[in-house]
């Protein structure tokens, strides 16, 4: 016997926050839900990686509140993002809580989903394109390539304080073994670490992305092999926001991008 799920309709009097993907950068990537989110709102809660020209989006007169984070940088404590949230909501805001790319993929929405559930506040979530789909769409890359690629991996090279981070020597046997993709977020700061640690598990030569300000006009690309991986990151003068992809999927496009040191590799 089966049963169907039927969401509960939500009460008009429910406070309620959306939190809603601003994509990469590009503002034609927003989906229709997203902008129609952004002209509903009275108070937006900004991230620091929303692009000026999707923040133009926004109707005047709506209060803006910039709560950024970045690392490496003065951030605005989470707990009190989460305080903003509930207050706004619980006084009859239209709350959007804007983030770059995609609300659940690093971006800490999970986190702030729990608390606003915890204070009886609904939360609608609006995807985002995630900058490390859309950096090596605009390469003319498929993560999932069939003949490269048996799968892809989305990873942070960032640790939440007091966690020892990904075991990045496990994930590159996996990742050669099972034919996977590998996107890292925010892994430039640490790149000759994790190029050291992933080079004990895949080839020297595995072909490697560099993506800096996907989908903006700013927007820069190299194409590497892994063993040259944050000597290209100091050459190029690249530095976040950045995404790294590495894995045979970017063999198709070293020729393209006029990559010398991936010439051999592109051909083989």
């Amino acid at each position: 016997m089966t049963h169907a799920f039927t969401p509960a309709a939500r009460p008009a009097h429910r406070p309620c926050v959306r939190l809603v993907g601003a994509g990469p950068g590009d503002p034609d990537l927003l989906t229709l839900k997203a902008l129609k989110a952004l002209q509903s709102a009275t108070v937006v809660l900004v991230d620091d990686l929303v692009s000026d020209a999707v923040l133009a989006l926004i109707p005047d007169g709506v209060r803006v509140v910039q709560v950024g984070k970045r690392g490496g940088c003065q951030s605005t404590p989470q707990a009190f993002i989460h305080k903003l949230m509930v207050q706004a909501a619980l006084e009859g805001e239209q709350v959007v809580r804007l983030k770059g790319g995609d609300p659940f993929l690093f971006g800490r929405g999970g986190e702030e989903v729990d608390y606003l559930n915890e204070h009886g506040i609904e939360v609608e979530v609006i995807n985002g394109i995630t900058a490390g789909l859309a950096g090596v769409t605009s390469l003319g890359v498929a993560l999932t390539h069939r003949e490269y690629a048996h799968g892809v991996v989305f990873v942070t090279g960032h640790a939440k304080p007091g966690d020892s981070g990904t075991d990045w020597v496990a994930l590159a046997h996996t990742a050669h073994q099972a034919r996977l993709t590998l996107v890292i977020y925010m892994g430039v700061k640490l790149a000759h670490h994790i190029q050291q640690q992933l080079l004990q598990g895949l080839p020297a030569d595995t072909p490697v992305a560099i993506v800096q300000h996907v989908s903006l006009p700013e927007q820069r690309q190299v194409v590497t092999r892994l063993d040259a991986l944050s000597q290209t990151l100091v050459e190029h003068q690249l530095g976040s926001p950045s995404i790294i992809v590495v894995g045979d999927v970017i063999r198709g496009v070293a020729l393209a991008l006029d990559a010398p040191d991936m010439r051999q590799a592109a051909q083989a």
